[in-house]
This record gives C-alpha cells, sequence and structure tokens, in this order.
C-alpha cells in the first residue's frame, strides 16, 4: 500500500512538473529502453522501499506527454544502469 501511495504521489508531482525527476545521463540509457520505446530521454524519481519509477518525456511545445516506462525495485535498477555494489 505504502508504494502505491508512492508511486501515486509521483505521478501528480510529474503532472505539475514533467521534469520533476533526475535526468538520466544519455549514455546511461539501457539499450532496451532505446530499442523497445525509442527514449531519446530517461528520468527517474525514487518511491517508496528504495523502488524507482522510471519514465520519459515526448512531446513539443504545445504538449508535453510522460511514459512511465517501468517501476522497478533497486537492485534490478543497480543492475540494469550498469551501478556496481561497493
Amino acid at each position: 500500500m505504502q508504494l502505491l501511495k508512492s508511486i501515486k504521489q509521483k505521478i501528480e508531482f510529474i503532472k505539475l512538473n514533467p521534469f520533476y525527476g533526475d535526468n538520466i545521463q544519455k549514455h546511461l540509457i539501457p539499450k532496451e529502453y532505446i530499442e523497445k520505446y525509442n527514449v531519446s530521454n530517461l528520468f527517474r524519481t525514487e518511491l517508496s522501499g528504495f523502488w524507482r519509477m522510471i519514465y520519459t518525456i515526448k512531446g513539443n511545445q504545445a504538449e508535453i506527454i510522460n511514459f512511465i516506462l517501468e517501476i522497478i525495485d533497486h537492485p534490478t535498477y543497480d543492475k540494469k544502469f550498469g551501478y556496481k555494489k561497493k
């Protein structure tokens, strides 16, 4: 329930400001997202319980559309983005 509440809260934040999350550097965007979703930008926001919400922004000056691509746990996020445990 806490995770669902956190997701709903972050969606509301993103509706108010599409650039709310942390911008992921282009060279760190997983090839999977580029091939599957044709993304050229990627953002992440932290959720409760160390989960992450990954989203992209599409649109033009008249319309901005955010697409949530994935909600993943922290270990999966680290693996997908190439972060190693110390």
